[in-house]
């Protein structure tokens, strides 16, 4: 089985911590210290919020400003076009800001939104039965 670890900088872990678990993810303690915390999305997806002095351990050159520019864009499954809806209103009740506007394409229906150090997230439910029937 494979898993996957994003790495990101955050100005301010608590912060960053609070507006995950707001989403409703937990924090795992065994990976997680005064300068990290680890985010359990699923039990194959983890987010590792970093404080920049641990992230620069990690990198050379500079921490990227995502309020400026857009780094990356993580997307995230979604069981239900409710369940896009939920997360979006949680995120943007918690210190998330909009990013781009809803996209409904029928079998496909998205939203998006940047966390508090302005990481790109993507929320994305497909209706893989419609999908099939439309060829």
């Amino acid at each position: 089985m494979r898993m996957i670890f994003v790495n990101l900088p955050v100005a301010d872990l608590d912060r960053s911590k609070a507006f995950f678990e707001a989403l409703g993810f937990s924090i795992n303690p065994q990976f997680s210290d005064e300068t990290a915390a680890c985010v359990v999305v699923s039990e194959t997806i983890f987010v590792m919020l970093l404080t920049h002095d641990k992230f620069r351990q990690f990198i050379t050159g500079e921490i990227s400003d995502a309020h400026a520019a857009t780094e990356v864009l993580t997307c995230l499954s979604a069981e239900s076009r409710q369940e896009v809806d939920d997360l979006l209103a949680k995120a943007l009740a918690n210190g998330g800001k909009a990013w781009k506007p809803i996209m409904d394409m029928g079998p496909m229906y998205g939203a998006s939104f940047q966390d508090p150090d302005g990481h790109v997230w993507e929320l994305m439910y497909m209706d893989m039965a419609a999908m099939q029937q439309g060829g």
